[in-house]
This record gives C-alpha cells, sequence and structure tokens, in this order.
C-alpha cells in the first residue's frame, strides 16, 4: 500500500512542537529549519537542520525530538545538519573543518593541554571526527600525552597526512623537531608554520579542531585569531587570584577578535585525598566559577587535581577515556563545551 505522502505544511505544523531547551522556542520559529524536502518516489522527508555541534548531548537530542515528532508520519525521516557560517568558500582556510574550538589560558602551569587533549579525546569517544593540532610552539607535548611515536609523512602531493590516536588526527611541532632540541622562534617564522599546518596538512572532515594554544596572548595567538575561523575558544584557569587575573586578558583578547568564548573550565580544583578521604582546596576554591560569573561567561566544570590525569598524561592515554569521578568530570566538560558551541551558532542563526 502506497505511503499518504505528507505536506511541507504538515511538516512543519510537527516540528513546531520541538524546542531547543537553550534558546526557549521551537525549532521552527527560531529558523532553525533550513529545508524541507518531500521525495514521494522514494517516500522519505528530507529535512535540512541548522545544528552545528555535531554529537553535543543537547542537539543530538534534539534530532531525536524531531524524529519522535514526525513519527506518525508514513515517510522515511532522513535527517541533515548544517550551518552557514557566511563564510566565503574561497577564502576559507579550513573548509573542510566544522568547528575550530581553541583552548587558551593566560598563563602556564595551567594544565591547558591536559585540557586540550582530553577535549579533543572526548569528543572523539562521542563518535565525532576531531583533529587535534597542538599550536603551542614553544613547548610541544601533546605526542607523548597521547602516546603518538608515528610522524606525519607526506603523500604523492607533498601535503603532510597526520598521524591518528584514540580516533584523533594529530599534528605537533613536537613531530618536526629533534628530541630534546631548543624550540626559538621569531614572529614570522610561527606565522609561517602554523600557515603550513593549516593549508597543506590533510585533514579531512572534522566535526571539531581543538587547537591547543601556547599559554599568553603572543604571535600564535595572533595568527589563528586573524587566519582562522574559530568557532569557539574556552579558557584554562586554576581557582588562585594570579592564574584568574591572566584569564581576564585571555579572555580581553579574544573580545577584541569577536571570537565566542565558549566558556570557562576551572583545573586543578580540589585533591581528595585517598588516605584521610578529606577534600583539599591546593589551590584556592571556587575561582573559576567567581570568574565565570563577574564576565558572564558559561562555567564549564571544575577538574579535579588528581594524580591519574597526570600519570594518564605521562603514559599517553587521556584521563577521558578512563572510569571514575575525575572522568565522569573531563567527559561532562567535553559535553558541556560541545553544547556551547552549539547554541554560539544556534543564536547566530536564530538572531537570539
Amino acid at each position: 500500500m502506497t505511503a499518504v505522502p505528507p505536506t511541507e505544511e504538515d511538516v512543519r505544523g510537527a516540528l513546531a512542537a520541538v524546542e531547543d531547551p537553550d534558546l526557549g522556542d521551537d525549532i521552527v520559529s527560531l529558523g532553525l529549519v533550513n529545508s524541507i524536502e518531500i521525495d514521494e518516489a522514494a517516500e522519505t522527508v528530507h529535512i535540512d537542520l541548522a545544528l552545528g555541534a555535531p554529537y553535543s548531548p543537547t542537539e543530538t537530542a534534539m534530532a531525536g525530538n524531531v524524529r519522535e515528532a514526525l513519527a506518525d508520519l508514513d515517510y522515511e525521516i532522513d535527517l541533515s545538519a548544517s550551518i552557514d557560517r557566511g563564510l566565503d568558500p574561497e577564502d576559507e582556510v579550513l573548509p573542510n573543518v566544522e568547528n575550530v574550538i581553541a583552548v587558551a589560558s593566560g598563563k602556564g602551569g595551567v594544565g591547558k593541554s591536559t585540557v586540550a587533549v582530553n577535549l579533543a579525546a572526548g569528543l572523539a569517544d562521542m563518535g565525532a571526527r576531531v583533529g587535534l593540532f597542538d599550536a603551542d610552539v614553544y613547548g610541544p607535548n601533546v605526542p607523548r600525552m597521547v602516546d603518538a611515536d608515528e610522524p606525519p609523512r607526506a603523500n604523492e602531493d607533498e601535503e603532510i597526512v597526520p598521524p591518528e590516536k584514540f580516533g584523533m588526527k594529530l599534528m605537533s611541532m613536537d613531530f618536526l623537531a629533534g628530541e630534546d632540541d631548543p624550540v626559538i622562534w621569531r614572529g614570522p617564522m610561527v606565522h609561517n608554520l602554523l600557515t603550513e599546518f593549516w593549508e597543506n596538512v590533510v585533514w579531512g572532515h572534522l566535526d571539531y579542531m581543538i587547537v591547543d594554544l601556547p599559554p599568553g596572548t603572543g604571535d600564535t595567538q595572533l595568527t589563528l585569531l586573524q587566519s582562522v575561523p574559530v568557532s569557539g575558544a574556552v579558557i584554562v584557569t586554576t581557582p588562585q587570584e594570579v592564574a584568574l587575573d591572566d584569564a581576564r586578558k585571555g579572555l580581553k583578547m579574544f573580545g577584541r577578535h569577536d571570537t565566542a568564548v565558549l566558556g570557562i573550565v576551572e583545573n586543578m580544583s580540589s585533591y581528595h585525598c585517598p588516605d584521610c578521604g578529606s577534600e583539599h582546596a591546593i589551590f584556592g576554591e571556587g575561582g573559576g566559577q567567581r570568574l565565570a560569573s563577574e564576565v558572564d561567561m558559561p562555567f564549564l566544570g571544575d577538574i579535579p587535581l588528581d594524580p591519574s590525569i597526570r600519570e594518564g598524561g605521562d603514559e599517553g592515554r587521556p584521563m577521558v577515556l578512563a572510569d571514575g569521578e575525575t572522568s565522569e568530570a573531563l567527559r561532562e566538560f567535553a559535553n558541556k563545551t560541545a553544547n556551547m558551541q552549539g547554541i554560539v551558532h544556534r543564536r547566530r542563526v536564530s538572531g537570539r
């Protein structure tokens, strides 16, 4: 028996019952339905949604709600997602990368690279296609933290093919420098090196590229913000005031370049003593949350001061892939970061 074809009005009316939990309205009113195509021959309704954070928990749930809202239709439902970023394809540096998320800190020693590695690994573990770019040209250490000893190779077009680890494509200055060699770069050299890594590396299609920036607000950060369409930034801090002061400088840098800050994450938030069972706020407490409230930014979570994170980094296995409370805190951080990236995109599309 031939299925009864729905009309576009039928589909749009059903979709009006699907709410965006963050923007507080239905997806039709928000303009998040890009297109509806009804293929009577294939008995399929093709719907393209303005969702731009693949595998984020919120957008995954919204897609499920769309299917549920259309469950009474006799046709199959084919969902796709795309975001118009308003960029000229000819001018795009990374046209096949959906989201470029910079992980930054105002100062060194706050565990920024650890946060970047676990964010990338967490997103890959969700199922996303992920690239991890170690842009800390002065102190690259991401390869050690994921136990990546396979160097990049060149293809027949003399492009750089990055190695993969834990489902992530990797690129780092550490692959090119000799072991224990000091890395000394002037500003123009940094620009040229980073441009080479962005333009001559076969990244392929990625849902997320995580960029581990060096600490501070120097040449690397400026090159990134001036050259690449960064879709969001994560600011890493520890609870103590000196780290918070430097984190504020990082926030101002992204603000001057109109880059969305997805939120603030507090690393080394507290230490759980395995012997006495009590919590110790070695670096103070609540600083990241206070800063987020002060500057009206989302707080992406706090990550404990846990020796197992250091052990995981030394042994080359991201803690986010393990079990336990600390691993769960890292996974929750990755979830919140992906959700915030989706909110940023949907707000821009809807104008809310």
